[in-house]
């Protein structure tokens, strides 16, 4: 039985011990005078009769899965031949693992090598063993545990408390786990960064002006300068951010002051999922969009009066990103513009200003936290995008403003550093890490500057 269908066997245990359990409870309650006298209420007992039956399960079921293939893999030590051993390690895992995949494709009768074939013969054994000893003892523990927690289903048995302790402990797991994986993407980041700065002086990478990651693999090859100056690449991600933020604020600003303050119900209703429906869109699609479509126009519009236009420009991976952001400035800003309690625009009225005036004079200064956060929110996913601008800007690292000219980003060079097979011991390689890195500190001080704003100027209105 694969682990898979032992983990579901004890789900339904645990199903099946949770009525049982609950009905217990109820005859319990009637030879006690009625379900007063119970400390918790039926559910409670049946639900710690359910965990008793699972988790004892589940944790053997997990612990048995991590421990497996290294008690196989010393009693396999026995089937390796001299040969093999003194070949060394390598030889070693690279031998395992061919009798691993024999096993796994099941093809054991075609192997011509005797010994290898009496090896993985033993495996086969040993994960039929396994198996079956895993499912015997997990399923022994689940049926024991339940008929443990059967008992203890009395009247002053705190069911409710034991439940809600291993309901708060999940929860506390939970929180944990997304907080131990933040902490481990952002420590193996910064240790394969510390490697790259090794090897590159860290003001070479900021403030240096030249990108050509190439180096050379023998001391005589030339054409690899190997310079890691990422100044072009940030002022590229600029540029390009900068464009894609002037096309999705106006747009993204203005829609949302139609949607919570002139469309009427109805149109808000069809328009608003409809605006929300870019933010589905695949961000490949944009890219294809901006590369077949939007370049080519930008392109073509440029060169009809006399412009010199990159086949791969700035304007045309900015805009389309913008596009792909319009859906959050606008939900976002619409979210707070809403929240505006009513009595402040009446005020307003009652004085004799217009709906333009309290639209500009009252209810977007009140909103313009919250607008300003969704905004920086918004940037921080623009500094962050990969495949539009992979698809729709160059690979030229270059300084410069022009919007129509070719420039390529961080999030493209660390693409094009890590596709491939590729050794993680080179400067080239470590390069892609050094400037997640960097990407990371940028739109976490957006993101904190953003919350900052919003707590620190947001208004409580009752």
């Amino acid at each position: 039985m694969s682990a898979t269908t032992l983990v579901l066997v004890a789900i339904a245990l645990a199903a099946l011990s949770f009525a049982y359990g609950r009905m217990q409870a109820f005859q319990v309650a009637s030879k006690h005078g009625g379900m007063k006298s119970m400390h918790s209420l039926p559910s409670h007992y049946g639900m710690m009769v359910a965990l008793w039956c699972a988790l004892p399960a589940l944790a053997i079921i997990i612990g048995w899965k991590l421990i497996e293939p290294t008690v196989i893999s010393s009693v396999l030590d026995g089937s390796i031949p001299q040969e093999i051993v003194d070949a060394g390690p390598k030889t070693i895992e690279l031998y395992k693992n061919d009798i691993g995949n024999l096993v796994d494709s099941d093809k054991i009768s075609g192997i011509a090598d005797a010994g290898k074939k009496l090896a993985a013969e033993k495996l086969r054994g040993l994960r039929h063993i396994s198996s079956v000893a895993l499912m015997i003892l997990a399923l022994c523990v689940a049926v024991v545990g339940a008929s443990l927690a059967l008992k203890r289903i009395k009247p002053n048995t705190r069911a409710r408390v034991t439940v809600e302790k291993i309901v708060r402990f999940f929860l506390i797991g939970s929180a944990s786990i997304a907080i131990l994986t933040t902490v481990g993407i952002v420590a193996s980041v910064i240790f394969e960064s510390l490697r790259f700065f090794q090897q590159v002086d860290f003001f070479d990478f900021v403030a240096g002006t030249q990108w050509s990651p190439q180096t050379a693999i023998r001391a005589d090859q030339a054409g690899s300068s190997g310079s890691f100056g990422a100044v072009p690449l940030f002022v590229g991600t600029l540029l390009i951010s900068f464009i894609a933020m002037i096309v999705a604020v106006p747009f993204g600003l203005l829609s949302a002051i139609y949607l919570a303050e002139y469309a009427s119900r109805r149109v808000r209703s069809i328009v608003k999922p409809l605006l929300e429906i870019l933010a589905g869109i695949p961000t490949v699609v944009y890219g294809f969009f901006a590369a077949l479509t939007v370049a080519p126009a930008i392109r073509h519009v440029g060169e009809s009066i006399g412009l010199s236009v990159s086949s791969e420009s700035a304007l045309a991976a900015g805009a389309v990103m913008g596009i792909m952001i319009i859906p959050f400035v606008s939900s976002l800003s619409d979210d707070v513009i809403t929240a505006v309690p009513q009595a402040m625009r009446d005020g307003s009225y009652g004085l004799g200003s217009t709906k333009s005036e309290t639209i500009r004079q009252v209810v977007i200064p009140a909103a313009l936290p919250g607008i300003v956060g969704g905004i920086l929110l918004a940037a921080s996913r623009a500094i962050g995008e990969t495949m539009i601008v992979v698809m729709a800007a160059g690979l030229a690292a270059k300084i410069t403003a022009n919007p129509l000219e070719a420039v390529t980003t961080v999030t493209v060079q660390i693409v094009t550093l890590l596709t491939g097979d590729q050794e993680f011991d080179s400067a080239k390689t470590l390069a892609a890490f050094a400037l997640g890195l960097m990407l990371f500190v940028v739109t976490l001080c957006l993101n904190v500057i953003a919350l900052q704003v919003v707590r620190k100027y947001r208004e409580q209105y009752e």
